[in-house]
């Protein structure tokens, strides 16, 4: 077997270094201003005399320590494990705060499609209790036929709704040379499903200094997720948000299958807000209500869900999103279960 001198592994920068059978040494590097060293896999013999090996720059680690056992399966998300200290991180977000002692709902459009539409969503989730509002100026969609949103048109409709109510803005940035422009406009990025293992994407919305909310990738596990997330915070963003919406299983009753579960973990190793999209796991409206009730009750900070004024006329996902009538009845009816979460939260605060 003939083996190549120098390679590339992965999109994190990863190098194959061979040579005569050996590995070659790696000194430490500096990478976007992180101090990097190598981590040397010993070579394995195949037979021939030729060896391979990984020789990985990982960023030094200055989160937790990942000792042994089930925790073990997170240990290369270090910096947003929970450490010693314990201390949940807070991201704040033009005038809202995440992560802290308020159930964040963050609520409106799949698609920005008319000034009229967002405007009036804007105004009816913000009375219902919403805080930040949610609309797609950039929309990822399956079908190249399908409404791929109105682009820089659409975030400057989502900037005049948040002048009109003061609700913070969330949308969606899929490509990396779009990000500082969606910076421009919006309080937090958004990172979708199917970007979530995007690293270039990942590293540009970070460079841009918003929060991040990373969504779930739609056949990722937890571990991935917190991968993902450390990929922006070792890029020097920490204000990262991350999203339960949904995992791709056998199942076809509901568009995806909500991961309940997977919020308690997250909330069980990470100090990331932890976030839940309803309406991406179940794509019907009907199912939204209950499925949100159980993301509060699994100890999530916040939801993202759709709203629209006429869903069955919606240019992008109408079947999950819910009427106004709907989203006021599903915020009624969260509203015992936010206050029980926030009063457990104080009470744990002055416990310790």
């Amino acid at each position: 077997m003939r083996a190549r001198e120098k390679g590339s592994v992965g999109e994190c920068g990863a190098t194959l270094s061979v040579r005569d059978g050996s590995l070659l040494e790696a000194d430490a590097v500096e990478h976007d201003g992180v101090h990097q060293r190598h981590n040397e896999i010993q070579p394995f013999d195949g037979g021939d005399g030729a060896a391979t090996g990984l020789v990985s720059p990982v960023p030094q680690r200055s989160g937790a320590q990942v000792g042994g056992g089930w925790i073990e399966q997170f240990a290369d998300a270090p910096d947003v494990l929970k450490n010693a200290l314990d201390q949940q991180t807070v991201v704040r977000a033009g005038g809202v705060e995440i992560g802290g002692g308020e159930f964040v709902t963050m609520a409106g459009p799949c698609s920005v499609e008319t000034e009229r539409q967002l405007m009036e969503t804007a105004e009816r989730v913000a009375r219902g209790g919403a805080r930040v509002l949610r609309g797609g100026a950039f929309k990822p969609r399956s079908s190249p036929y399908a409404f791929q949103g109105l682009g820089l048109e659409g975030l400057k409709l989502l900037a005049a709704a948040r002048a009109a109510t003061g609700l913070a803005v969330v949308t969606e940035v899929m490509a990396a040379a779009d990000a500082p422009l969606v910076a421009e406009y919006a309080d937090i990025l958004q990172i979708g499903s199917r970007s979530m293992e995007n690293y270039a994407l990942l590293e540009a919305a970070a460079h841009t200094g918003r929060p991040i909310l990373l969504k779930r990738g739609m056949v990722a596990t937890v571990a991935d997720l917190l991968q993902s997330a450390q990929c922006v915070v070792s890029h020097g963003n920490p204000h990262v948000i991350l999203c339960e919406r949904g995992i791709r299983t056998f199942e076809t009753a509901t568009r995806n299958t909500f991961d309940v579960a997977g919020i308690v973990v997250l909330k069980e190793v990470s100090h990331l807000p932890v976030i839940a999209d309803p309406s991406h796991a179940a794509g019907r409206r009907s199912l939204v209500p209950l499925l949100a009730r159980s993301a509060v009750a699994a100890g999530a900070d916040g939801l993202l869900v759709e709203v629209h004024p006429d869903p069955d006329r919606a240019w992008s996902d109408g079947e999950q999103s819910l009427t106004f009538a709907q989203y006021d009845a599903m915020m009624a009816d969260l509203a015992p279960w936010c206050a029980l979460r926030e009063e457990r939260g104080c009470a744990l605060e002055t416990a310790v």
